[in-house]
């Protein structure tokens, strides 16, 4: 009732000719009137408001920028009531905020994590050490066969050349170790179940 007679007295303001201070009179009458507005419905609007966004900071944003609205169309009241009128601009408003804000993608989902888990970093580090322990224990040669096939991937025919051994020795070293670790892999497994 108090916005509707708001209303009604800024149109007649605005239609009528009226003196100065006539005019100043009934503006001074509005603004009573819009403080009044404010103080009977803010509470209202405010929870209305953090009810939508569930953060009190925006919620104060919307209930001032509802009330900053209701004054400037001020003319153009569609609702029988001043509250719906003042939630109805509130939605808006809220509604309005929402589209502003770029779409969020969960990244988690798209695009996961390349790097392992540190659970996974410290499993292949105490596997590459029990692997460094246990070439450790083999002779040298074996050892050298095996790391110039698997590390730097030379074929068989470099490794005899640079170990002085036939192809086929070459080939059986780094299959045994293949084997032995493979066992080795076994036995470590059972020993910590």
């Amino acid at each position: 009732m108090v916005l509707v007679s708001l209303f009604v007295s800024v149109s007649i303001i605005n239609n009528c000719n009226f003196s100065a201070y006539s005019a100043y009179y009934l503006q001074r009458l509005i603004v009573i009137s819009f403080h009044q507005l404010y103080e009977t419905y803010s509470a209202d609007v405010y929870r209305f408001a953090f009810w939508l966004c569930g953060d009190r900071f925006e919620a104060e944003d919307l209930t001032s920028e509802t009330f900053i609205r209701a004054w400037v169309k001020q003319d153009s009241i569609r609702t029988e009531t001043l509250i719906a009128y003042l939630l109805t601009i509130t939605r808006n408003l809220y509604l309005e905020t929402l589209r502003k804000i770029p779409q969020e993608i969960s990244l988690q989902d798209v695009y996961p994590d390349p790097n392992p888990d540190p659970e996974q970093v410290v499993a292949m580090q105490s596997a590459v050490t029990s692997v460094h322990i246990f070439l450790q224990t083999l002779p040298e040669i074996d050892r050298a066969a095996f790391v110039l096939r698997v590390q730097h991937e030379l074929p068989y025919a470099e490794i005899a050349r640079s170990l002085d051994i036939s192809i086929a020795a070459a080939k059986v070293k780094v299959h045994r170790i293949r084997k032995k670790l493979i066992l080795n892999q076994i036995k470590s497994e059972e020993a910590t179940k």
